[in-house]
């Protein structure tokens, strides 16, 4: 067969396709996944590869039945990459793959106006536990608890530029399981990739804050393009 007809066979093959396997169509990524948490926001932070330390997130709304972009940037993530969330081993610099809710906000500057969800303020006894022995893994503590070692913990006013605006993502928060990570947040950027969060520059992190709605069940889905932590397969 000559080489123009194969090729015309081939194109009239991926038009009725609709695309060449393995690409993503042009509906909004939400539609897509298997399970966007049961709200109607969801922030989506997508990675090339689970080698990636950045990527890009979006936070979307659906209105009047289907999903919307509300907003998008330049995310960072863990300085080993990504993992899949229930294989996670703390202090290993990695940010877990998964769809977990928002528990809630926090920073050391003001909450932007209009924010909705609480918000908590970073003093100098905010503290967040990481320590594995303690009754307070992995929980927002002011101040340090007597069981809670703080060169296991990180005394959240430490970091001025990260801890600026944050809101907390519920991994392995609701029934904590030691070993596997603890502070685990969305927050402003620092000088490069983090230790397991992940981060977004300020403007767009007072933005998240502003528009959040409790009400709305926000969730954030954290995931590669594609393989077995793609962000379709939640």
């Amino acid at each position: 067969m000559r080489p123009r007809v194969v090729a015309t066979l081939l194109s009239a093959s991926l038009l009725l396709l609709g695309a060449a396997p393995g690409s993503r169509d042009d509906s909004p990524l939400p539609a897509e996944m298997a399970d966007a948490g049961g709200g109607t926001q969801l922030i989506t932070a997508e990675a090339s590869a689970l080698s990636s330390t950045s990527g890009t997130l979006t936070w979307w709304e659906r209105r009047d039945g289907a999903w919307a972009k509300a907003g998008s940037a330049d995310a960072r993530f863990g300085a080993k990459g990504l993992v899949e969330g229930g294989k996670r081993q703390q202090g290993t610099n990695t940010t877990p793959t998964g769809l977990y809710d928002l528990p809630f906000g926090f920073g050391l500057q003001a909450a932007p106006a209009g924010t909705a969800v609480e918000y908590r303020p970073v003093t100098a006894d905010s503290w967040w536990c990481q320590d594995n022995d303690s009754t307070s893994y992995n929980r927002w503590v002011e101040p340090l608890p007597s069981d809670c070692r703080a060169a296991e913990s990180e005394k959240l006013s430490s970091y001025t530029t990260q801890y600026g605006y944050a809101l907390v993502i519920g991994f392995n928060y609701a029934q904590p399981v030691r070993g596997r990570g603890a502070g685990i947040f969305l927050h402003v950027n620092g000088a490069g990739a983090t230790a397991g969060c992940v981060s977004v520059p300020e403007d767009a992190m007072r933005r998240i804050l502003q528009w959040a709605d409790p009400k709305k069940g926000p969730h954030i889905a954290i995931g590669t393009v594609g393989g077995d932590t793609a962000l379709t397969r939640y």
